[in-house]
């Protein structure tokens, strides 16, 4: 199986194209400036010399077609016909409470995420381009969804609510949702691998650190906190964004500077943390460069990143009960040894204790003490293909199956204590439908559950009549 990987963001598509036989990378390459006259193409086969160009790139479509092209170019490609690409994997930044795990590309899926645009108004409508765009050049091809905000479904209400009246969240969806989700799920699965032991026996506490940063409480392979919230502003002091503060802070200074919505947002956003601190960069690389020679400015903004770094491991290791291991990702997480040392000075007494050498020697293992401290290279790309593959795999085959013996309805009995749990939330509103009582059941038991599984759970339990065809759409939920 081949899966062509996609990342469409609001001027540019990145793809990787991975053969997942050996995971090995047959192209990757991106898309810049689209929209314009002057876009830049970078193409990059495997074994083969990299390819950039200078061109007129008008939307994504476009763009797409440009990449399809490469892929298939006598002596740049590195196939010879669409056919025997058999999947694409969409990165989707946003899916609302709808979605705990990557989903088949459906009409009816897609008109889900284009309703959480709401919730990410600058990145949803972007990724949708890309999936209209590979429906009309690939139309045999099927398309998986895979969201940023999938893995932090599992995340518990006390962790998720905000203290703000409940109606908001019921009538607005106003939550934590949390963000890279793609990223922590990946690293953290690659260090119980490092560790040698089952993710499920792990408290992890997974740290990507780019110029977007946010840190998970991963127990038992689940997300059960994260640093970033409704939108990725919330959390770390970041590249450009403020990351946590006040809220009054936001009506003071407009009232103050005079300022409308838009502007109080684009400061947050693109002219604050790091950029704002230093006044002169968001480049970790640059303003390390300046502490070194002596900027107090350049220092005081690293300790104030490396401090909101700190403290978020220290909360989760308290709301875990104590860690396994400590990983750091992304491009900050993965290069920065100093910021690596800040966050882990004065850990000590926690079992977190640094070794210098391996530290600067940039080694997977950067510890000694009984808590690991890994880095782990981030792979969102190799994630999303592999989600792809998962799904693809799983999918009914195409032509009906001649029909059977009748055999058993489940392959096993669910737990009593899941049933219990169904009938509970059933009981609350017998006149929900299926659909959403699975995403209430799939949240209660720490899964993603379907909601045929839910009908057939009702139905034997003579209780299906109330619930609704599974067919129908969900009732409008009054967030």
């Amino acid at each position: 199986m081949k899966v062509l990987v996609l990342n469409s963001g609001s001027s540019s598509v990145k793809f990787q194209f991975i053969r997942m036989d050996d995971e090995g990378l047959l192209a990757k390459g991106i898309v810049e400036k689209i929209g314009s006259s002057d876009a830049i193409v970078t193409y990059q086969p495997a074994e083969k010399n990299r390819i950039r160009e200078i061109r007129e790139v008008l939307n994504h479509g476009v763009a797409i077609e440009i990449v399809l092209a490469l892929l298939l170019h006598p002596q740049h490609g590195v196939i010879r016909d669409k056919g025997e690409i058999d999947g694409i994997g969409h990165r989707v930044v946003h899916g609302g409470e709808d979605f705990a795990d990557s989903v088949l590309i459906t009409d009816k899926v897609k008109a889900t995420i284009r309703k959480c645009i709401q919730f990410a108004p600058l990145h949803n409508p972007h990724n949708l381009k890309g999936i209209d765009a590979c429906e009309t050049l690939l139309p045999e091809a099927p398309q998986v969804a895979v969201f940023d905000t999938a893995f932090h479904q599992t995340i518990p209400a006390r962790a998720f609510i905000y203290g703000l009246p409940y109606a908001l969240y019921r009538k607005l969806g106003v939550r934590r949702y949390g963000f890279h989700g793609t990223s922590h799920s990946y690293v953290a699965h690659r260090a119980a691998e490092l560790i040698g032991r089952p993710i499920e026996k792990l408290k992890l506490i997974t740290c990507h650190l780019g110029n977007g940063a946010s840190i998970a409480a991963v127990a038992g392979g689940r997300s059960i906190d994260t640093s970033m919230g409704f939108t990725p502003l919330e959390g770390l002091v970041m590249g450009t964004r403020c990351g946590s503060i006040d809220p009054a802070l936001v009506p003071y200074i407009m009232d103050r500077e005079k300022l409308g919505t838009k502007e109080i947002d684009s400061i947050m956003n693109k002219n604050s943390g790091m950029l704002g601190l230093t006044e002169t960069s968001n480049d970790m690389r640059e303003i390390e460069q300046e502490a070194a020679h002596g900027s107090e400015r350049h220092q005081l903004a690293l300790e104030i990143y490396c401090h909101h770094v700190k403290k978020h491991i220290g909360a989760y290791m308290a709301e875990m009960g104590g860690v396994d291991a400590v990983v750091f990702t992304g491009g900050i997480g993965e290069n920065s040894r100093l910021v690596r040392r800040l966050a882990a000075e004065g850990l000590e007494e926690f079992g977190i204790r640094l070794d210098a050498a391996k530290n600067e020697a940039n080694e997977t293992v950067v510890s000694s003490g009984r808590v690991k401290l890994l880095v782990v290279p981030t792979n969102e790309e190799l994630a999303i293909a592999r989600d792809a593959r998962r799904i693809l795999e799983a999918r009914l085959p195409a032509e009906p199956a001649p029909a059977a013996e009748p055999g058993p309805a489940r392959p096993a009995a669910l737990p009593p204590a899941d049933v219990a749990r169904l009938v509970l939330l059933w009981a609350r509103d017998p006149g929900q439908s299926a659909e959403s009582l699975a995403r209430k059941w799939g949240r209660e038991v720490g899964r993603p559950v379907g909601a045929g599984l839910v009908a057939e759970e009702l139905a034997r339990l003579n209780l299906a009549s109330v619930a609704g065809d599974v067919r129908k759409p969900a009732k409008k939920r009054n967030k």
